[in-house]
């Protein structure tokens, strides 16, 4: 089970499975250099916003990250910004990529998004949900998770 983590005002347990597709799908990846600037990249995000990029999966032509995040920010903008910043950086520290993408963009406008359970499952929730408000005088509160 992975730590919750916190902030001033929350603690969080929330993780993403984020993909973005090269442009054209293209197979620029697969080389070391780029790779490891990539992963360097994710490292400098990772100090500037307060995020944990769990691991990052990189193939020929998409990659695959698994990041943490507190809840202050929304899907969107945490994509947003990992693809902006490493588009931006990718293309300073590597220009021969503007050659390969015809001076274009390095992400396709699109990604795959989908958040990651941690310990109950769906129905226990709703359970949990649903009970809310109402007095049990035999079983306890149902407990979702150990803090």
């Amino acid at each position: 089970m992975r730590a919750v983590r916190t902030t001033e005002h929350n603690a969080y347990q929330i993780h993403y499975h984020f993909v973005t597709p090269v442009k054209y799908r293209l197979s620029i990846f697969g080389r070391p250099d780029r790779e490891q600037t990539l992963i360097r990249i994710c490292s400098e995000i990772e100090e500037r916003y307060d995020w944990i990029f769990e691991q990052v999966g990189i193939d020929q032509n998409h990659i695959h990250y698994l990041l943490s995040a507190a809840p202050k920010y929304s899907p969107s903008e945490i994509i947003q910004a990992i693809k902006s910043i490493t588009a931006k950086e990718l293309f300073r520290r590597h220009p021969d990529l503007r050659e390969e993408l015809w001076h274009g963009e390095l992400w396709t406008d699109g990604f795959f998004i989908a958040t990651v359970g941690e310990g109950g499952n769906r129905d226990a929730i709703k359970r949990y949900v649903a009970n809310q408000g109402k007095k049990k005088e035999i079983s306890p509160q149902l407990k979702l998770f150990d803090f």
